[in-house]
């Protein structure tokens, strides 16, 4: 696998995710990071952005499931956004980490989230 990479931290979105009724009821900001790992070699020759992932289509996306269907768990949500950026043949693995800085927790945190990695073999 070429080292090359593209990262998206930070993107934030409204989702009705959690185990709790109150939580698909009343819905709470997730933050997800994704690292896209494939080959950059021919959009840095050609200078297109057709030949590389458009990284504001990509946060839309990423947008979109967090604001779509609701999950119970983050591990789920996780996957989700996993099985999208896979979507793009051009992509080898990807690492997602889905943020829940709200999560339902009793005590003082700073924040709570679940990472994954997937890769096409």
């Amino acid at each position: 696998m070429d080292a090359d990479r593209i990262t998206l931290t930070g993107v934030r979105a409204v989702g009705h995710h959690g185990v709790y009724p109150d939580e698909k009821r009343d819905g709470q900001e997730f933050v997800v990071d994704a690292t896209l790992f494939l080959s950059l070699r021919r959009a840095a020759e050609t200078d297109d952005v057709v030949d590389t992932v458009h990284y504001g289509e990509l946060a839309e996306r990423l947008v979109e499931i967090v604001e779509g269907d609701p999950v119970d768990l983050l591990e789920t949500l996780a996957q989700r956004l996993a099985d999208a950026v896979l979507a793009d043949e051009r992509v080898d693995a990807v690492t997602i980490t889905v943020h829940k800085p709200q999560a339902p927790i009793t005590v003082p945190f700073g924040d709570v989230a679940v990472t994954i990695s997937r890769s096409r073999s």
